[in-house]
């Protein structure tokens, strides 16, 4: 039989007076490391093409969209986007009440067959109750921009070119219902992806604009002597009251229904209807292309022509920057996006004081 394991008997004492010396206490206790401030920690950089956090300026964003220092959550891409080219700005955000950004910009410049210049905005705004909302504004905003880059140097006229390019954003939008991706996420009750959009092209003597929907198009001349404008009519119950008589536009626009839109781009809108306009301006002046986030809080032209800086013809990017500024200050109850397009379009390469 094999021995016994060696060792003290069971019965024999372990403690100080055992045979093996004092005992060993039961636990070690331990020194409270020392805090560390985040904010001056010596971290190590983030390897190159690493997201690095907006909070504390030294942690890795990790694929979920938190840092891996200090754990704050990070903004979306789409929440805040600004963009300037030579004569043309836009600005987009989230907003202050709504989780991510469904609205969507493109702005570009190119020349006519003459070499005079042609600046395009299109803005466009998803639709909430339905499916890849966000989605849906940025294909329709991508395609219409690259339809007329491919159009208006081609010598198409700016009117017939914008029509074609809401043609096109539409069939973009509309390939988008048969997405794999769209069946996953669709819920019974919601409807394809969908968008509305509105879009300016100016040259130095011709100012167009098209939509679908209830984005909208206002001229502000530079003289702010002359009355200002809105160039769009929307594709909305309100309007539809307003235009058949049966209510004033203050009982329309005071109206629960007033937003509910009749018109815009996707696979189940009843009929797509592209609506274009062209004006001559007689002298210069600002183009305010925007998405309702920004005309509820200056619903009439005199009132965004009150927004709008006197400077806006030099500052394109700072006066969009206003008019967003001025949305969020009446409380930012939707995203909001806004391009500015001074007029006559300046030549190439002028860019804006």
């Amino acid at each position: 039989m094999p021995a016994p394991p060696s060792g003290p008997a069971p019965d024999e004492p372990t403690g100080p007076d055992g045979p093996d010396g004092p005992d060993e206490p039961d636990h070690y206790p331990l020194a409270a490391p020392q805090p560390v401030d985040p904010r001056t920690a010596d971290l190590a950089t983030p390897p190159a093409g690493t997201k690095t956090c907006v909070a504390c300026r030294a942690g890795r964003v990790d694929r979920d969209g938190y840092c891996e220092n200090c754990g704050h959550a990070q903004p979306r891409e789409r929440d805040h986007m600004e963009q300037e080219l030579d004569a043309v700005a836009a600005v987009s955000d989230r907003g202050l009440r709504h989780h991510r950004n469904e609205d969507a910009f493109a702005v570009s410049a190119t020349a006519l067959p003459d070499g005079s210049p042609a600046v395009i905005a299109i803005v466009c705004d998803g639709v909430s109750s339905a499916t890849r909302p966000d989605d849906a504004s940025l294909a329709a905003a991508h395609t219409a921009n690259e339809t007329l880059l491919a159009s208006l140097p081609r010598g198409a006229h700016p009117q017939q070119a914008m029509h074609d390019a809401i043609v096109a954003a539409a069939e973009a939008v509309n390939l988008l219902a048969g997405e794999p991706r769209t069946a996953q996420q669709q819920a019974p009750h919601q409807n394809a992806p969908a968008c509305t959009l509105v879009g300016a092209v100016v040259t130095p003597t011709l100012l167009v604009v098209g939509w679908v929907g209830d984005s909208r198009v206002y001229w502000i001349p530079a003289d702010r002597g002359a009355p200002p404008a809105r160039l769009t009519e929307d594709d909305s119950w309100a309007a539809q009251m307003v235009a058949a008589g049966l209510m004033s536009e203050a009982e329309a626009y005071a109206d629960d229904r007033a937003h509910a839109i009749t018109g815009w781009l996707g696979a189940d809108a009843y009929e797509l209807e592209p609506h274009t306009a062209s004006f001559k301006p007689d002298r210069p002046g600002v183009v305010v292309v925007c998405t309702d986030g920004l005309w509820n809080y200056a619903e009439t032209a005199g009132e965004m022509a009150r927004a709008v800086p006197l400077d806006a013809a030099r500052r394109p990017l700072h006066t969009a920057q206003v008019l967003v500024g001025h949305a969020l200050d009446g409380g930012g109850h939707d995203n909001v996006t806004v391009a500015v397009l001074p007029f006559p379009a300046p030549p190439q390469g002028a860019g804006s004081a």
